[in-house]
């Protein structure tokens, strides 16, 4: 991984360049998963639930409608992370306390790994009630290109989201290079200067008398005071 810091990131504070963002590869992998979460989502909401002879509404995938409400649900759920944690990436280089980068990425490392396992779950059972859809609930292959698109990003999503989990592992295992930050970065608290060693005061065991001083009570030679 690029540059080094703390996590992946170099000092807090720096100048934020969008050009060099968007290469990075979490970034590309960011978008894919955002845009892979509405293509699910929304295949499902618009062309998957049919009304075959009733007034009733149901999914496509076997008529389940739970396989439906799954797909929309972890859909729904991929979308708002993927903003979030897009905003989190923005963000990331100017946060000063490691404390808080390892927090951030550790929460990253957790959703990623188990919103993957989600989308595999999702895949799986998508891609089970199709098979199991009998030609005769979808006449006219009603919503047919819409559950395959569901299912085929389902499976994108699955490696886009272990993509993400390598990356943020990766950033955890960095680590931190700790002549980035000083001890109030790390702990909090501020730095206290201590006091010098060497002695800042002089001795006072010998003394030195102040300047033009002399003693007043011897004459110079040769020299009588007069009296009055």
């Amino acid at each position: 991984m690029e540059g080094a810091g703390s996590f992946g990131a170099g000092r807090a504070g720096g100048a934020f360049d969008p050009v060099a963002f968007v290469k990075q590869p979490q970034t590309i992998l960011r978008i894919l998963s955002w845009v892979f979460s509405i293509v699910v989502f929304g295949s499902i909401v618009n062309e998957g639930y049919i009304n075959n002879g009733s007034e009733r509404l149901h999914c496509i995938f076997n008529k389940n409608n739970d396989a439906c409400n799954y797909g929309i649900t972890i859909g729904v759920i991929a979308f708002l992370a993927s903003s979030f944690f897009f905003v989190l990436d923005i963000h990331f280089p100017q946060i000063s306390s490691v404390k808080d980068r390892k927090k951030a990425v550790m929460l990253e490392i957790g959703f990623s790994g188990f919103w993957t396992f989600l989308w595999f779950v999702g895949f799986c059972f998508l891609a089970n009630q199709w098979q199991r859809t009998s030609p005769e609930d979808l006449p006219l292959s009603q919503g047919a290109d819409a559950a395959r698109a569901a299912i085929a990003f389902s499976f994108f999503s699955i490696i886009v989201w272990a993509g993400l989990t390598v990356r943020a592992v990766q950033k955890y295992l960095l680590g931190t290079d700790m002549t980035l930050f000083t001890t109030d970065h790390l702990d909090g608290n501020a730095t206290i200067q201590p006091y010098p060693t060497g002695s800042g005061m002089e001795s006072t065991e010998t003394y030195q008398s102040p300047p033009f001083t002399e003693n007043l009570q011897t004459s110079p030679k040769g020299y009588q005071v007069p009296t009055y």
